[in-house]
């Protein structure tokens, strides 16, 4: 029992010491894992520790580096300024330093140091000798002989440091204040006057010191508007930035002329150059304006409107004017006018060097053409006084005067030549035709304003005028508002109407309006209908059927749809029309260059027809931008016999003199009051040599009525162009990706990726669409897209929502994964090709009705009756009509331009009276405006004209024994007067100024001129 119990207790002592033998092994255990766990512990935090040094040390040395390549940035920039003219040329240098310039500003902002380098470089591009590191005033250097300086930090005797003084030699010339690219510079000139103020020749310790002041004839510097002088002339304020319109007062090259207190800071693309200041110095703007005060105009035998006009442009720069534009009518003579212009300008040293630019190289041959030929004083012409640079010779010589050249020309002058001329090689330019000019042609959005070039948004022609710090002085017909915002508003206007009622131009009768099957009922074309089809890419008619049905009115003729019966009727009716054989030419508007072909083939068809052999091709002619040897054209069209028909589309809508041209025929319509009225312009002016009256108007496309509901053209702008693939650059690209995201965008909340992006998405979209329409009908369109849709695994009608959905960054991964997307999008628009593919309507048409419309009146007989209505009852009301009825021998030329207005603003002017008497009366009878009235007032019957001088003359034949050369002169007033209808001493003076004058005329004719006058009239205007 006892054992049992002791070996129970046994058990007892031998299970706890197992149990105490395994919680020791436990806490032995435990306490190793304690301990290897704080020794990991440890490691780990001395691990952690040592990689937060290494982190620490790796974001010092990329600090560093970072600091570094600025340095080395700055520094690689500030060499390539210094020496860049000796490595590569100016244009790439620029092109390249403005990347740069755009990169570094959009992240850190360009300090004044850094931004000095980039105006060493403007500086330089413009003639300056400019280093800030190395020409210095801290550097000892100073202005010396026959070098054109910029010194740097010049040392003022108030302390205060011009950042450039720029000298010609020993003369300061210029202050130049440089601001960071961030800082507004327009307003920090007034810092560059107080430079100017505070100048002295303390620098000069031998007396070689030149003030500007003293060459210019001076004895004193120029007074402020204080008690204070300007020393300097010429201020300047810049930070580097090329000159943008929408940030005007941040950008381009601030300049005054300090010297009088009128003259207005202005912002330029470039500086002067050292030899464009020094003569803008020395020319003296008001002795010059005094000559041309004292300038007599007898010389230049210009009428008096076109006196006026040079008066109103010369009193306009009087006034401290930079622009002027002159509205004349087309045929006025704005070429005889600009002659007179330009004489004066450089007769008088007015201006050094003049631009004339034109659009095209016919008006830029035209204009050199008459520099040769219109005599100025003592018979010499412009051409013959001045040194003129013809089209293509844009080296711009020392003597050169007159440069001639296109907008395109230029354009290629400036900003595609490694050294573009200086922004003072023409201190004026007078552009022809000055309605075709454009403004900006798109604002641009902030993203834009900072990852885009401007040049993209501004219109060539713009940046030309923009480009020289000249006097802007525009032609034209035709102001609109886009060309007051370049010019302002007109200093002088002389109407059409105006010189019709001066007999300066032709007026015509009222257009003779061609009726039609087709252009009354339209043109329809039924749902599922099989049509052919012009491809616009390639010239060939397809067939297709129609999945909707269209209409088309008159409008759409040519255009939209092709419609040879239309132009058939049309081309045999102009040939019963238009004589091919005569003096009188005709000029034909034409929708497309394929329309015309068209007309050229039916009038030859129609006049062979009508004549026979008789009838020469070479009487009709195509003149287009796509004809042979187009110039040569347009040479014989003016000056041959044939072609004396003409067919264009737009080549010859403006500027172009033929004034043999009689008849216009509107074969297309036209929305554009300025086209319109460049295109009726051909047809204006006064053709003696073939007794040209009146000119017509033939209108089977209906454009006066369609022109009464058109408001006044809006201005003339052009897309920007960005390009499907300049988009797919910008978004892909990584560092123009992240510099658009960092811009805000033209929605709140976006950013300029954002407009990229939606930009993208627009014109992925419409081709995609267009793509997905074609596919319906074409296999080689559907398998092409079904193709892209395994590549990109997404619909290619989607590809523009699923990009706008990923949103920017995401989208350009999806881009860059499919590197060939956009060869495929192109290959897409190939495929499918233009949208506009013109319809052939193969149906016949006939004419209905020719007619002449007289505003209200339907009939000619109604119109002359409103017109005897008028007369009676004006004639106690207007003087001018009450001298025409009861004493004509009283008239003058300003009395006849009265009465011309007076009728022409009723409604009744002579050419179309006369249409209504032969319309009315089957008699052809030009008898003139007085005739007519004298008719409507007393009865007297319609004589012609001509008729009435021939029979005068009897009478003054009879009045003398006149010598053989007396006979000659009065012959030659006889001719004056059938064109003129009145001769007035004022004209007669004017007339025959070459030859004397009136009283040479009176003294060869024997003192008898007022008796000749007096009996004249008596005789023409004798009551029947």
């Amino acid at each position: 029992m006892q054992l049992r119990e002791l070996q129970a207790e046994m058990e007892r002592l031998q299970g706890e010491l197992a149990s105490a033998t395994e919680q020791a092994e436990a806490q032995r255990k435990l306490a190793e894992l304690e301990a290897r766990e704080k020794q990991e512990y440890a490691e780990l935090a001395e691990a952690m520790d040592e990689e937060a040094r290494a982190l620490a040390e790796e974001s010092r040395a990329q600090q560093a580096d970072l600091e570094r390549r600025e340095r080395e940035f700055q520094q690689r920039l500030a060499e390539q300024a210094r020496e860049g003219a000796d490595s590569e040329p100016p244009k790439a240098m620029r092109h390249r330093i403005g990347q740069a310039d755009r990169a570094l500003n959009a992240q850190l902002g360009l300090d004044e140091e850094l931004t000095r380098l980039l105006i060493d470089q403007q500086l330089r591009e413009s003639g300056w000798e400019a280093d800030t590191q190395a020409l210095s005033w801290k550097k000892g250097v100073r202005p010396e002989a026959n070098r054109y300086l910029a010194i740097a930090e010049w040392e003022l005797p108030n302390g205060q440091r011009a950042d450039y003084v720029l000298f010609h030699g020993f003369t300061p010339i210029g202050v130049v204040e440089a601001k960071r690219q961030n800082i507004d510079v327009a307003g920090k000139l007034g810092q560059a006057e107080r430079y100017s103020r505070g100048f002295t020749g303390a620098f000069a310790p031998k007396g070689q010191f030149e003030p500007a002041w003293e060459r210019e004839g001076r004895t004193i510097a120029w007074p402020d508007e204080g008690d204070g002088h300007f020393y300097v002339p010429f201020v300047f304020s810049c930070n580097g930035r090329p000159y943008l319109p929408q940030l005007a007062e941040k950008s381009g090259i601030w300049f005054r002329d300090v010297r009088e207190a009128g003259n207005l800071a202005r912002a330029l693309p470039h500086f002067h150059s050292p030899e464009g200041l020094l003569d803008r110095l020395k020319r003296s703007r008001a002795q010059a304006e005094q000559r041309l005060r004292e300038e007599g105009f007898g010389y230049l035998r210009l009428r008096d409107y076109q006196e006026r006009a040079i008066h109103a442009v010369e009193r306009a720069l009087q006034e401290g004017e930079q622009r002027a534009l002159l509205a004349m009518a087309t045929g006025t003579g704005k070429t005889r006018t600009v002659i007179g212009l330009i004489y004066r300008f450089l007769k008088t040293e007015r201006f050094r060097r003049i631009l004339f630019l034109v659009d095209r190289n016919a008006l830029g041959k035209q204009a050199l053409d008459a520099f040769d030929e219109a005599p100025l004083e003592q018979n010499h012409t412009l051409s013959q006084n001045y040194n003129v640079a013809e089209l293509g010779d844009m080296a711009a010589e020392a003597e050169t005067r007159v440069q001639v050249a296109t907008v395109q020309a230029m354009s290629r002058r400036l900003f595609m030549a490694d050294e573009p001329p200086p922004v003072d090689t023409f201190d004026c330019i007078i552009v022809d035709e000055a309605h075709r000019g454009y403004t900006l042609d798109q604002e641009m959005t902030e993203g834009e304003l900072t990852t885009r070039d401007a040049g993209q948004y501004l219109s060539r022609y713009r940046q030309v005028l923009e480009h020289f710090d000249a006097v802007r002085i525009g032609l034209t017909a035709t102001p609109a508002k886009h060309t007051s915002e370049i010019f302002g508003r007109p200093v002088f206007t002389y109407s059409y109407r105006e010189a019709v009622a001066d007999d300066w131009l032709i007026d015509h009768e009222p257009p003779i309006r061609y009726e039609t099957l087709l252009s009354r009922h339209g043109i329809h074309f039924a749902k599922g209908e099989a049509v052919s089809v012009v491809d616009a890419r390639t010239g060939e008619v397809e067939s297709a059927e129609l999945e909707d049905e269209l209409d088309f009115e008159v409008e759409s003729f040519n255009r939209r749809v092709i419609t040879p019966g239309f132009n058939e009727v049309i081309c045999a009716q102009l040939a019963e029309e238009l004589d091919p054989f005569g003096e009188e030419k005709s000029l034909i508007f034409c929708a497309t260059d394929l329309h015309a072909d068209m007309v050229k083939r039916l009038l030859d068809e129609a006049f062979h027809a009508k004549y026979g052999d008789t009838y020469k091709q070479a009487a009709v002619a195509k003149i287009t931008g796509k004809a042979d040897k187009v110039d040569e054209l347009i040479r014989r069209y003016k000056n041959d016999k044939y072609p004396n028909i003409s067919i264009t589309v737009d080549l010859l809508t403006t500027g172009i003199d033929v004034p043999p041209i009689c008849h216009l025929v509107f074969l297309r319509r036209v929305k554009s009051r300025i086209l319109y009225e460049q295109m009726i312009g051909r047809a204006t002016r006064r053709c003696d040599e073939i007794g040209k009256t009146v000119f017509f108007i033939y209108d089977p496309v209906d454009i006066y009525a369609a022109l009464a509901a058109v408001n006044t053209m809006q201005p003339l702008v052009k897309d920007p162009g960005i390009t499907l693939e300049q988009l797919y650059d910008e978004l892909t690209d990584p560092e123009q990706l992240e510099r658009a995201l960092d811009v805000p965008g033209e929605r709140e909340g976006h950013s300029h990726a954002d407009d990229l992006l939606d930009q993208l998405s627009q014109k992925l979209m419409r081709v995609m669409r267009k793509a997905g329409k074609r596919a319906e009908s074409r296999d080689d369109v559907r398998q092409l897209l079904e193709q892209l849709e395994e590549s990109w695994g997404v619909a290619p009608q989607k590809l523009h929502k699923h990009l706008h959905e990923l949103g920017p960054k995401p989208a350009a991964d999806f881009l860059r994964q499919h590197a060939g997307l956009l060869a495929q999008v192109v290959e897409v628009k190939h495929l499918i090709g233009s949208e506009r593919m013109p319809l052939v309507y193969e149906g016949k048409d006939e004419l209905l009705e020719r007619s002449q419309s007289y505003g209200v009146h339907d009939k000619p007989a109604d119109y002359l009756e409103s017109f005897d209505d008028f007369i009676k009852n004006q004639l106690n009301e207007s003087v001018a009509l009450s001298v025409v009825v009861n004493r004509p021998r009283d008239l003058t030329r300003e009395t006849l331009k009265e009465v011309r207005l007076l009728l022409d603003g009723a409604g009744y002017s002579e050419a179309a009276l006369e249409s209504a008497w032969r319309n009315a009366t089957n008699q052809e009878i030009a008898a003139s405006i007085l005739g007519h009235i004298r008719r409507a007032a007393l009865g007297e019957a319609l004589i012609p004209f001509e008729q009435r001088v021939r029979e005068a003359m009897q009478r003054i034949y009879g009045l003398h024994g006149w010598t053989p050369a007396q006979r000659k002169w009065l012959d030659r007033l006889a001719k004056q007067l059938t064109h003129e209808v009145v001769l007035d001493w004022a004209f007669i003076n004017q007339r025959f100024a070459d030859h004397g004058g009136l009283k040479q005329l009176d003294a060869v004719l024997g003192n008898h001129l007022d008796e000749v006058l007096d009996a004249l009239y008596d005789s023409l205007w004798e009551a029947s």
